[in-house]
C-alpha cells in the first residue's frame, strides 16, 4: 500500500519529511562505530557524574548550611546557592561530556551524537530547574509550560526550524501585527523585568519598615513611592527591550484619560486622596479612626484605593480613602497617644465629701497603666443627685478603653475598693409612696366588705416603700 504525499496537507508533507530525516540520521548512527563510540562515552560521562554527584553531595551541603542562628548576609548567600544542588548530576554530566566532545572531534573529526547527548544534559537541568528549585508560582507556570518546551526542542536541534517558523508566522490585529516569536518573548521578557521589579519593591519595602525614626504616614508614602518608580522604571526598561516606541502609547494613554474622566474618577479620587492622607498624616496605619459613617476600627493597611480598619470583634471594614477627606473623621490615635476617660460615681449624703477626691485620686493612681502626663487622675463634683452626691474621676490612658483594655471597669473596681475601705456608702434609689386610708376588699366568704388597714412597714431589700390611700 503506497501513500500519497501530494494530496496531503503541507503540514502532514514537512511532518513525514522530518520523520524520514531522523529515520536516516538514526540508521546512520546505528551502523557507523564512531556513533557507537560516542554513546559509549556518554555513558562513561553519565556514569562519572553520578559518582561525583555521590561524594560532592555531603560535603557541599555541610558547606553551604549556615549555623543555628546565623541570619548575616554570607548565611543567606549560603542558602541561596545551596537551592541549585539538585543541578549539580546534570551540570557534571554536561560537563564531562564537553571533555569528551574535545576528544571525540579530535579522533573522529565528527561528533552529532555526544553534541546530542550534551543538550539532552542540558534539558534534564533545565527541567530539574522548573521542577525542584523554582517555587514562585509565576515562574513555574512560564517554566513549565515555555523554558521546558524550548529545552526540548534545543536538546532535539530544531530550534532554529522553529524559531524561523515562529518569526515567519505573523498574526494580524487591526492595524497591528506581530509573529508568534515576539509573543513568546513579549511573555518571557515581560515575566522576568517585571518578577525583578517585585522583588525589588519587597526588598525597599522591607528596608523602609526597618526605619522606626520615620513617622509611620512617612513610611507608607515611601513605600508607595518606591513601588511607583520601581514598576515605571520596569515598564520603560521592558518597552525599550521590546523595541516599542513610546509615542506609540499615545491613542492608549488619551483612551485611558477619557475612561478615568468617566468611569474611573471614583478610582482615581481614592487614589488622589490616598495620596493627600500619607503626605499630611492625619490617618496612618496603626491609628484608631471612627467615620461620620459609623465606621470605627484599626487601620491594618492603606492601599492605593481604600484603607483597612480592623474591629475589636475582627471585622474588616474597608473604608475608600475618599470618605476620610470629605467626611468628618474621628482619630483616637492609638499609635502611643494619650487618651482621657472618665468613670463616674455616686457617693451618700451622710458622707463627707471633702475626703472623696483625695481617696479616689490616690486610689486610681495605683492602677500600672494610668498616667501622671499630661495630668494626673482628677476627681471632680458633678452635683447633687436625688440619691446622692455625684462625682466623676477623670484619668489619661495610653490606649483604647476597649477590646483588651478596660481601664474604666479597672478604675470603677479600684473605687469601689477605696470606698468600702473608708466606710463610705454608694447610695441607692429610695422610693417612698404613702397610701392614706382604707383599702376595701371583698372577702372569701361573702359580699360583705372587709376592711383592712395597709401600711408598707417592712422595708424591701434596695427599696423602701409606705403605702397609703385617701378615702
Amino acid at each position: 500500500m503506497e501513500f500519497d504525499l501530494e494530496s496531503q496537507p503541507e503540514i502532514v508533507q514537512q511532518a513525514v519529511g522530518y520523520a524520514l530525516q531522523g529515520w536516516d540520521l538514526a540508521k546512520s548512527w546505528l551502523l557507523s562505530p564512531e556513533a557507537w563510540s560516542q554513546f559509549g562515552l556518554l555513558l562513561v560521562a553519565w556514569f562519572a557524574a553520578r559518582y561525583a554527584n555521590k561524594k560532592l553531595q555531603p560535603l557541599l551541603t555541610k558547606w553551604l548550611s549556615p549555623l543555628d542562628g546565623d541570619l548575616g548576609y554570607l548565611a543567606k548567600a549560603r542558602l541561596f546557592i545551596r537551592q541549585f544542588l539538585p543541578l549539580l548530576l546534570p551540570l557534571l554530566a554536561f560537563a564531562f561530556t564537553g571533555i569528551g566532545e574535545q576528544v571525540v572531534r579530535s579522533i573522529f573529526e565528527s561528533g552529532a551524537v555526544i553534541a546530542f547527548g550534551k543538550r539532552v544534559f542540558l534539558f534534564i537541568a533545565v527541567r530539574a530547574l522548573v521542577r525542584d528549585i523554582i517555587k514562585d508560582p509565576f515562574f513555574r507556570v512560564l517554566g513549565k509550560f515555555i523554558l521546558v518546551p524550548i529545552a526540548a526542542i534545543y536538546a532535539l536541534g530544531l530550534l532554529d526550524l522553529v524559531q524561523d517558523k515562529l518569526a515567519a508566522t505573523v498574526i494580524p490585529l487591526g492595524n497591528l501585527s506581530f509573529s508568534l516569536l515576539s509573543l513568546v518573548r513579549f511573555i518571557i521578557v515581560g515575566g522576568v523585568i517585571f518578577w525583578l521589579g517585585r522583588w525589588s519593591n519587597d526588598q525597599s519595602v522591607a528596608l523602609i519598615k526597618k526605619q522606626e525614626d520615620m513617622r509611620p504616614a512617612t513610611r507608607q508614602l515611601a513605600e508607595k513611592a518606591a513601588e511607583i518608580a520601581i514598576f515605571g522604571a520596569a515598564f520603560l526598561v521592558f518597552m525599550n527591550i521590546m523595541g516599542i516606541p513610546l509615542t506609540s502609547l499615545a491613542v492608549l494613554t488619551g483612551a485611558l484619560g477619557v475612561g478615568i474622566g468617566f468611569g474611573l474618577q471614583k478610582i482615581a479620587s481614592n487614589f488622589i486622596s490616598g495620596v493627600i492622607l500619607l503626605l499630611e498624616g492625619q490617618a496612618t496605619v496603626g491609628d484608631y479612626v471612627e467615620l461620620d459613617g459609623g465606621e470605627a476600627g484599626t487601620i491594618v493597611k492603606m492601599t492605593a484605593r481604600a484603607a483597612i480598619l480592623e474591629s475589636f470583634d475582627g471585622r474588616w471594614i474597608v473604608v475608600p480613602n475618599e470618605d476620610f477627606i470629605v467626611t468628618r473623621v474621628v482619630n483616637y490615635s492609638d499609635q502611643g497617644s494619650a487618651n482621657r476617660y472618665e468613670a463616674p460615681f455616686s457617693v451618700s449624703y451622710d458622707t463627707d465629701i471633702n475626703l472623696v477626691p483625695d481617696i479616689i485620686e490616690e486610689a486610681v493612681s495605683k492602677h500600672p497603666r494610668v498616667l501622671n502626663e499630661p495630668y494626673p487622675p482628677d476627681c471632680e463634683l458633678r452635683g447633687f443627685g436625688d440619691s446622692g452626691v455625684d462625682f466623676a474621676v477623670e484619668f489619661w490612658v495610653n490606649g483604647l478603653d476597649d477590646g483588651p483594655n478596660k481601664f474604666t471597669s479597672d478604675v470603677l473596681f479600684l473605687i469601689w475598693n477605696a470606698l468600702k475601705d473608708n466606710g463610705i456608702t454608694i447610695p441607692y434609689p429610695h422610693r417612698v409612696v404613702e397610701l392614706k386610708g382604707e383599702l376595701v376588699t371583698n372577702s372569701a366568704e361573702g359580699d360583705a366588705p372587709a376592711r383592712v388597714m395597709a401600711a408598707a412597714s417592712k422595708p424591701m431589700p434596695k427599696t423602701t416603700r409606705s403605702v397609703t390611700r385617701k378615702r
